[in-house]
């Protein structure tokens, strides 16, 4: 690589470095113009006569400043003569980007020379030249602008003026190139679609057409010879070849043993235990046996094995009739052939497998085990989204199976799935869900994906089936088949295992006989599970077998009877026999309690136990257990392994039990046995529950630092069962609950130690749930207090919903201390609040009209839709995702990915089945909204889609956009039915007339547009708003349409005539919303009551600080008031009022009778500390007043300004003393020095001033920041100045000579506070990059990193010891105390600004209110 520097003599010289040997370097990125010096043009000496010598010199100054000796420019540094040069230049390109230190955009096409007529100095016209800027058009500017870090790609005008970086710059760059927030800020291109980085390059030119492909190596991480000539559709074909290559065979072992792929990349993905056929809890399930099931078997065979197209075989069946074990049977074969690709096998009540929350996740473990290739996909797939097992079905089924397998290069490969009882699956919706994604095992081209899928006849399945093409299905019903050949097949079962029983005890052997065996078959009436339970209860028998046999013989009726009597028949033999005739009639009676006790319990159980958690859950000792189950074989699964869970042979047994006609007097009362489970979850809960449950003794512990070892021993299996399950319980028992019974007295006492349980287990949402349920249990009128207490619970866990997920200790911290002043939750458990939080914020009065927070997206959410039940709420952002919401809960349902732009509006259909999403990527789209699936992709704006929505009947799609056109869509086939073009500008809302006959559009053009829905013709143009119009609603019954505009009114037209009726005045801002709700049977709006005022600021606080003797706190907002607070108890003394634009800035006197303001009104206000009165008006700043200051005596007042002045004043008299001219930009910072001497400026022009305080005269220019300065200070002597800047860097200068003393690097954030300790010695700095650094103020070297702050630092960082202060700090929505997490902060109560003193922190926030803290110096933050 050859870099450029200037040699002492001022030429240009050239070294070529190689690998390690390479320095640090600057680099260039523009567009070649006529005259470029060449690398030819170096070596003559002919460089300094071409129009391009100018950049090189520009490059070069930068470097400089940026303290780089050498810089790359790509005209001369590389010689093009050369193929081989020149080939590897371009292979190398990206990563000579990737590792500059410095990346200069120098934008020939932008000038900062121009500004505005009214030119107020702090807004400068280029932006629009930098929009517009040729350099986004280019091809290879793409990696050049993708490559370096966020912060390391810096942009110049032509003039060489600095006008932001990547970073900074981040919104205009998105929306002039479309390209994802994500990947501009960093995020590695691997992560993003094939599709999504070659649309970045779409409309991007070169002057070589083959250059559109090359420019694109370092995008996609490829290689691929110059062919210059070959042409641009050949270059693009051969990079596409290239990028499709996916992994070989031979590269996947390579990396298995070189270790790079291990098997703990698949631990992070849950699997559902006993899921698989051949699972350890199912070792001992039979399979059909030899010359059984011949015909189906054989049919399934050939279906799997041949050209069926039918990729979905559905075995259905009556319970009995064998469908589990034709499933094994499939299974087994499959996975001795090596070709089974997964199996499930669904049981009722039986934990993971009873609900699809595992399924996905628990396929692609399988498959991943089976097919080396499928797992290199997939781990890839779980590095790119840790949190996949938490999206929805269609994400998992799409990301971790359908895709990884589309992927696999090997052609015709087939495999099974094998998925038994999908009945036993909980959630009709689910199971839905699962079918119609199973289903897209068709689109698959390379694999051959089988499904072979077993259940009864439900209706939810049927329904499922029949809504899949009969094209891609094969059915076959069990129950069908002729009895014969079941007879047949079940003589084969009993001889095989009577056989067996003879063998084990030594019968005679003729036993039991041919004529035996074909009356046992008549007895079982086609069912193989009657079988299978004849042959466990003889078996159990041991050497009574025969007494068994001749049991079921006698007792089994001989008549005509249908196959559910025989199987009930044979249920209450074995129910009978286990109760000794021995027994006294009391004693039976007592054994069949206890068994009807503990066998309606197990079949009850909403998730399987194991035998010791039962007789937790029971309080019953493990004997009485073990001894009630002891001869119960037959019908349960009872392993020797005391921890494997009880389980029911089949589910018809559980069906037998509840049946009061078929049970005799063995039924169990469901209802009754759901009252005593709830019963005994309470009674366990109240014995194990406590605060941290899991000892961590920290309030900082988080759930993901918690092993879940250690989290099944504190909270065993069957406390965790009665946290989950008992309000389900409860609800199922039909009792309703009173005030005095033990529910009110389990959640006064226990209502935080089982959130936290739930936070602990990853329940936290089924906690939600369980309350809201619980609340609708509750009557009101029969149990208020209890009513009231659950509804104040349900407030207080969705507030803190996200807390209790992941830090669930902070209940009896964060929680309580933000809960309302009067929340019933609070005041029961005030108790626990640490005692080392001395003072609390002051908190609101009640719950405000904030359910939730939904916190998940990952940049700005443009557009939000509940559904119309209102269960559901879609969100549409900036992160290109729109996602989907359980509105009760708040738990994430969906992510539904595919735009490539931000999505800028979202709606429901009317009957909730469908969504649509309109993108900055020009196209609508319409989604399903169980599964996720995108169903339709509409093209045809040119322009964003800003604004979609459902016609009243759900068949039509409106949406509006930035081409200035309405389009009409049909909802079903996506076809375009009307373009309708009138407006002059955007269209930015859109909405159908309740009856469908009408739309309604807004324009940036001032208008708002009335046309007919079925023509497309113009009907009305309603104009008088003047400004742009940004939403439009028809009103409920369609006689009038709603306006809001830029011109902040509010606007009422007849929708029939298009008159105005009313204009709605009084907003200070633009109206963005107009929005009007029709609900079904209702034409009353719905609102949403104002519960509380909180007296203090209105808007965002800008700016907060400590008096001297940190008894008094003053802030600035946006509200244009200051208001004054006692720093103790927190309450407001004074709310100074009078300027006219928002405060700035903020600070007290030396002696804290005086308080300064600067605003944007252009003043500078003097304040009475104690009395609040006004005592001057500094007027005269021509800007916005940016940074105030006093002198250490008190008695003048220095100010900065958007008007590029520093301005000095008399502090007793407010007159006008200095007006220091110089700086060509903004002024951000001001500062006396200690000894009154001096004054600093800091300011946008990247130059730090000095001046005398006393004349005004200019001293010193200090020169050196290549961005703006964002904050000065002086050092305790006055014989340094701090500068804090944009360009990442802190310097150190000589306040004497002006001389730069040090440069401290390392930041990856702009400085934006800088602070020296008392004594001068050291130096610290605060970062936009979340760190605070401390150095060595005499040699700039660093001593220490603080990661994770947010907070501002001051004198007041340091300590009296010198040191800097580890105490107080807000980070990442914490209160840290030194490294420590201590409290947190809910979304009501993030920061805006924040400012600390000793152990007291005041904060400010975007609300307005002001929360003031106080922590007990060094307190053990320990339980």
């Amino acid at each position: 690589m050859r870099l450029l520097q200037y040699n002492n003599d001022g030429d240009l010289s050239l070294t070529e470095f190689f690998g390690s040997e390479i320095p640090k370097y600057a680099i260039l990125s523009h567009r070649w113009g006529a005259e470029e010096v060449t690398l030819k043009d170096l070596i003559n000496g002919t460089s300094k006569s071409k129009a391009g010598y100018g950049k090189i010199q520009f490059c070069s100054e930068q470097a400089k400043r940026n303290s780089l000796q050498y810089f790359w420019v790509d005209t001369c540094c590389i010689d093009k003569s050369n193929a081989v040069e020149l080939q590897e230049a371009i292979n190398s390109m990206f990563r000579w980007y990737q590792n500059a230190v410095q990346c200069y955009v120098y934008l020939s096409d932008v000038s900062t020379k121009k500004r505005k007529a009214s030119d107020s100095f702090t807004e400068s016209t280029w932006e629009p030249a930098f929009r517009s800027s040729k350099w986004f058009t280019r091809g290879w500017t793409l990696q050049e602008l993708l490559a370096p870090g966020p912060a390391l790609v810096k942009f110049f005008s032509r003039e060489g003026d600095y006008l932001g970086d990547k970073r900074t710059l981040e919104r205009q760059i998105n929306e002039i190139t479309g390209i994802s927030v994500c990947a501009l800020r960093g995020t590695p291109l691997s992560q993003f679609d094939i599709e999504d980085r070659l649309s970045w390059a779409e409309h991007r030119q070169t002057t070589r057409e083959e250059d559109k492909a090359y420019s694109l190596f370092g995008i996609f991480d490829i290689q691929i010879p110059l062919l210059y000539g070959e042409g641009g559709k050949k270059a693009l074909k051969r990079l596409r070849e290239e990028i499709n290559k996916p992994l070989k065979d031979k590269a996947f072992e390579q990396l298995w043993k070189e270790g790079d792929i291990h098997l703990k990349d698949l631990d992070r993905l849950p699997s559902a235990t006993g899921a698989a056929f051949n699972s350890f809890s199912k070792q001992h399930e039979p399979t059909c046996l030899p010359d059984t099931r011949v015909d189906l078997l054989e049919d399934i065979y050939n279906w799997a094995d041949g050209q069926d197209e039918r990729s979905i075989f559905w075995l259905n069946g009556l319970a009995g009739t064998g469908k589990s074990t034709i499933a094994r049977t499939v299974a087994h074969t499959y996975f001795n052939k090596k070709r089974l690709g997964a199996s499930f096998f669904f049981s009722k009540g039986g934990g993971d497998v009873s609900h699809a929350g595992k399924f996905f996740t628990t396929l692609a473990v399988q498959l991943a085990y089976v097919v080396p290739s499928f797992k290199t996909h997939i781990c890839g797939v779980l590095r790119e989204r840790t949190d996949i097992a938490n999206l929805s079905l269609l994400d998992q089924w799409r990301q971790l199976v359908l895709g990884p397998l589309s992927k696999l290069e090997k052609l015709h490969q087939s495999f099974v799935l094998v998925i038994d009882a999908l009945d036993e699956c909980e959630g009709d919706i689910n199971v839905r869900i699962i079918l119609e994604l199973l289903a897209e095992a068709r689109l698959l081209k390379t694999v051959r994906l089988r499904v072979f899928l077993t259940s009864r006849p439900e209706i939810p399945i049927r329904h499922g089936i029949h809504r899949i093409s009969q094209a891609e299905h094969k059915d076959f019903i069990l129950h069908n088949i002729p009895l014969t050949i079941v007879n047949h097949d079940i003589y084969l079962f009993l001889e095989y295992n009577l056989e067996t029983i003879r063998q084990e005890w030594s019968f005679e052997a003729d036993w039991p006989g041919e004529a035996v065996l074909k009356q046992l078959v008549l007895h079982a009436c086609g069912l193989f599970i009657w079988a299978a339970t004849a042959c466990r209860f003889i078996r159990e028998g041991k050497r009574f077998a025969c007494k068994r046999l001749d049991t079921l013989l006698k007792g089994s009726s001989s008549g005509v009877t249908t196959p559910e009597k025989h199987l009930d028949e044979i249920y209450l033999t074995v129910l009978k026999h286990s109760i000794s005739s021995d027994y006294s009639d009391e004693e039976k009676k007592e054994v069949c309690d206890m068994l009807k006790h503990a066998l309606g319990s197990l079949v009850v159980l909403l998730s399987p136990l194991s035998a010791p958690s039962l007789s937790k859950l029971l309080h019953l000792p493990k004997e009485d257990i073990d001894r009630t189950f002891m001869d119960l074989h037959a019908i349960l699964d009872i392993s020797e392994d005391p921890i494997c869970q009880l389980r029911l042979h089949h589910s018809s047994f559980r069906d037998f039990l509840l049946s009061k006609n078929r049970c005799e007097d063995f039924w169990v009362d469901e209802k009754k046995v759901h009252q005593i489970l709830a019963a005994k979850c309470i009674q366990l809960m109240s014995q194990t529950l406590k605060k941290d449950i899991c000892e961590t003794y920290a309030f900082s512990s988080q759930t993901s630092q918690v092993e879940n070892s250690w989290i099944k021993k504190c909270l065993p299996p069957e406390v965790q069962y009665a946290c989950i399950y008992w309000v389900q319980h409860l609800q199922k028992g039909g009792s309703q609950v009173q005030d005095s019974e033990e529910v009110h007295r389990f959640l006064q006492a226990h209502l935080l130690h089982w959130l936290e349980a739930l936070g602990w287990m990853g329940k936290t949402s089924e906690g939600i749930q369980s309350i809201l349920s619980l609340e609708a249990h509750v009557l009101v009128n029969e149990s208020p207090n209890l009513y009231a207490l659950i509804h104040d619970a349900k407030r207080f866990a969705l507030y803190n919903r996200l807390v209790i997920e992941k830090v669930p200790f902070q209940l009896y911290c964060s929680a309580l201390v933000f809960a309302p002043k009067n929340s019933i939750v609070r005041k029961k458990f005030k108790s626990y609040i640490p005692d080392w939080i001395q003072l609390k914020p002051k908190v609101q009065a009640h719950w405000n009209a904030t359910l939730q927070t939904l916190e998940g997206h990952t940049s700005y959410v443009y557009s939000v839709a509940f559904s119309l039940d209102g269960k559901q709420v879609a969100s549409g952002s900036d992160d290109r995702t729109v996602r989907l919401w359980d509105a009760a809960t708040g738990a994430l349902q969906q992510t539904l990915e595919g735009h490539t732009g931000c999505v800028n509006s979202v709606a429901f259909s009317p009957d909730g089945k469908q969504i649509v999403s309109g993108s900055g990527d020009r196209t609508v789209r319409l989604w399903n909204a169980a599964t996720g699936a995108l169903q339709q992709r509409l093209m045809g704006h040119t322009n964003y889609v800003s604004s979609v929505a459902f016609s009243l009947d759900g068949k039509q799609v409106i949406s509006g956009s930035g081409d200035k056109t309405v389009r009409l869509w049909d909802a079903v086939t996506g076809a375009l039915q009307q373009t309708l073009k009138s407006h002059t500008s955007y269209v930015n809302s859109v909405a159908f007339s309740p009856d469908g006959k009408q739309v309604v559009s807004g324009s940036d053009d001032k208008t708002v547009r009335l046309w007919d829905a079925a023509t497309g013709a113009l009907q009305q143009t309603l104009e008088g708003h003047t400004g742009c119009v940004n939403s439009v609603a028809f009103s409920p019954d369609g006689k009038q349409v709603a306006s809001g505009s830029g011109d902040m009114t509010v606007r009422l037209w007849d929708a029939a005539m298009g008159a105005l009726q009313q204009t709605l005045e009084g907003y200070t801002s633009y109206v963005y919303s107009a929005l009007q709700q029709a609900l079904k049977g209702h034409t009353n709006y719905v609102n949403s009551a104002l519960q509380q005022t909180l007296e203090g600021h209105t808007s965002y606080v800008n700016s907060v600080a400590f008096s001297l003797d940190s008894k008094q706190v003053v802030s600035g907002s946006s509200d244009r008031t200051v208001r004054l607070w006692d720093a103790v108890t927190g309450a407001l003394q004074q709310t100074l009022e009078g300027h006219t634009s928002s405060v700035n800035s903020v600070a007290f006197s030396p002696n804290g009778k005086q308080v300064i303001s600067g605003s944007g009104d252009m003043t500078v206000w003097l304040w009475d500390a104690a009395m609040g009165a006004l005592q001057q008006t500094l007027e005269g700043h021509t800007g916005c007043v940016n940074s105030v200051a006093f002198s250490p005596d008190g008695k003048q007042v220095v100010s900065g300004s958007g008007d590029r002045t520093v301005r000095l004043w008399d502090a007793a008299t407010g007159a006008l003393q200095q007006t220091l001219e110089g700086h060509t930009s903004p002024v951000n910072s001001v500062a006396f020095s200690p000894d009154g001497k001096q004054v600093a400026s800091g300011s946008d022009d990247r130059t730090v001033r000095l001046w005398n305080a006393a004349t005004g005269a200019p001293q010193q220019t200090l020169e050196g920041h290549i961005s703006y300065v964002h904050l000065v200070a002086f050092s305790p002597d006055s014989k340094q100045v701090v500068s804090g800047s944009g360009d990442m860097t802190v310097r150190l200068w000589d306040a004497a000579t002006g001389a730069l003393q040090h440069t401290l690097e390392g930041y990856t954030g702009c400085v934006d506070s800088v602070a020296f300790s008392p004594d001068g010695k050291q130096v610290a700095s605060g970062s936009r990059d979340m760190t605070v650094w401390l150095w060595d103020a005499a040699t700039g070297a660093l001593q220490r990193m603080l990661m994770g702050r947010t907070m501002y630092v001051n004198s007041a960082t340091f300590l009296s010891n010198k040191k800097l202060l580890p105490s107080l700090r807000v980070s990442n929505h914490w209160i840290v105390q030194g490294d420590t997490n201590i409290l947190w902060l809910p979304p009501d109560y993030r920061e805006t600004h924040s400012a600390t003193w000793n152990e007291s922190l005041v904060i400010g926030h975007s609300s307005g209110r002001i929360s003031f803290f106080c922590f007990k110096k060094e307190a053990k933050l320990v339980m």
